[in-house]
Formats: structure tokens, C-alpha cells, sequence
């Protein structure tokens, strides 16, 4: 049988976008192995090219590989969920407080939450809702808690893209909680942004947990569906 054809204009940056799309759409399921012979024929690439992405993907947090083995789709399991969002409302609560400081609204942050308040309730809008996070930490002077902040940003993708996939948040509710932590900044209130933040992100999180619960028995709470 010959071997397929690879395509060598298509670039890591490619695969990688299409591999973590697969896998916040649950494309990839959780703890799905993603070797490089997988990679390479999905998207007609060399293995070299795949293995470029995988790495990325590990670096960023959506893959885990053990030694000798595959990479994996990350899984959340409940102390998972219970500490990435606690350490989100830590870093966001404090990115949000700093700006608040000076009265800064970052124009993307702005920009992304009126995305959400025009679409449809029912809409997708985890990478939307990301922008609005991200581009608040992003926002503040500090050169320290972007980088904490970007060294979680896979498993906040996951945590937010699992929010979304089981509905337990719209994307009203979403903007309209975005849109008071906004307010607060711009009025300067610095407690009233942060508290507000840390609620925001904690909310999630409670939702979350509370769906874990309830599709895992005592016996096998070990990874989120």
C-alpha cells in the first residue's frame, strides 16, 4: 500500500489549531491517546509536523504525556476543577483589582463582552468568553500575572470549554456578570472588581463540581465526562 500523501504546505501552527479545536469541541475526548502516526494522517502532514503540535499542546497544558507512552487529552478530575479555578480567581481577582486602581478598561475586554451580549443566549461562546479573561490579565501593567495567568491558559480552555459542552452557564448570564466587573473598573471601585471577579470565576467553578458530582458515583470520581 503506498504511504499517504503528505501535504508540506500545511504549517504546525495549522495542526496545532486543529488538534486544540478538536479538543475543546470534545472532538478528542478526555484521556484520548494522540500519538504522532494519529496526527500525521488526520491532517496529511509529516510526523516531524505532528510531533511539533503535540509538543505545543503539552507545553500549553490540553495534552500530558507520561514517559514511553502517548500524549493524552487532558482530564479534570474534581480536585482538578476545584484548584484551577481557585488559582483563576486568585490571578484574575488581582489582574482585575489593578486595573481598577486607574480606572482601566482594556478596549478588547469591551470589545469581546459586547460580542456576547449580542448573540443569541444559546450561542457558543467559550473562546469568546476566554478573550474577555485573558484580555483583562493582559490588560494590567504587571509583567508577572499574564505569564501565571498563560501558564494555565489549557486547562482554563478546558475548564471553560466544559462549562459551555454541559451548559451549566449561558452566554447571557456570562456577559452580564462580565459586564458588572467592568462597571466596577471603570468606577474605580477596586474591592467591588475584585470580589466581583473572584465570584464570577468561582461560579463556574461550583457548577462545575456540582455536575462532577452528580455523574460520578463515591466510587469513581476520578474524571469529569
Amino acid at each position: 500500500m503506498p504511504a499517504p500523501t503528505v501535504d508540506a504546505s500545511v504549517r504546525p501552527d495549522t495542526v496545532t489549531a486543529g488538534l486544540r479545536a478538536a479538543i475543546l469541541s470534545r472532538g478528542l475526548a478526555p484521556g484520548a491517546a494522540v500519538t504522532e502516526a494519529h496526527v500525521s494522517t488526520t491532517y496529511a502532514v509529516a510526523r516531524p509536523t505532528a510531533r511539533i503540535a503535540i509538543d505545543r499542546l503539552v507545553a500549553e497544558g490540553l495534552l500530558v504525556r507520561e514517559p514511553h507512552h502517548a500524549a493524552r487529552v487532558r482530564t479534570l478530575d474534581r480536585d482538578d476543577i476545584a484548584d484551577l479555578f481557585l488559582s483563576r480567581a486568585a490571578i484574575e481577582g488581582a489582574a482585575v483589582e489593578l486595573l481598577a486602581t486607574t480606572s482601566t478598561v482594556p478596549a478588547e475586554s469591551t470589545a469581546a463582552n459586547r460580542q456576547l451580549l449580542d448573540q443569541p443566549d444559546d450561542a457558543p461562546y467559550a473562546a469568546v468568553d476566554l478573550v474577555f479573561h485573558r484580555s483583562l490579565v493582559h490588560g494590567t501593567p504587571s509583567k508577572r500575572l499574564p505569564r501565571l495567568h498563560d501558564l494555565l491558559m489549557g486547562e482554563i480552555e478546558l475548564g471553560i470549554a466544559q462549562v459551555e459542552a454541559h451548559r451549566l452557564r449561558l452566554s447571557h448570564e456570562v456577559a452580564t456578570e462580565h459586564q458588572s466587573i467592568l462597571d466596577a473598573v471603570a468606577a474605580g471601585d477596586v474591592e467591588r472588581a475584585g470580589r466581583l471577579a473572584r465570584a464570577h470565576v468561582l461560579a463556574s467553578r461550583d457548577r462545575l463540581i456540582a455536575h462532577y458530582d452528580l455523574t460520578h458515583d463515591s466510587t469513581d470520581r476520578q474524571k469529569v465526562t
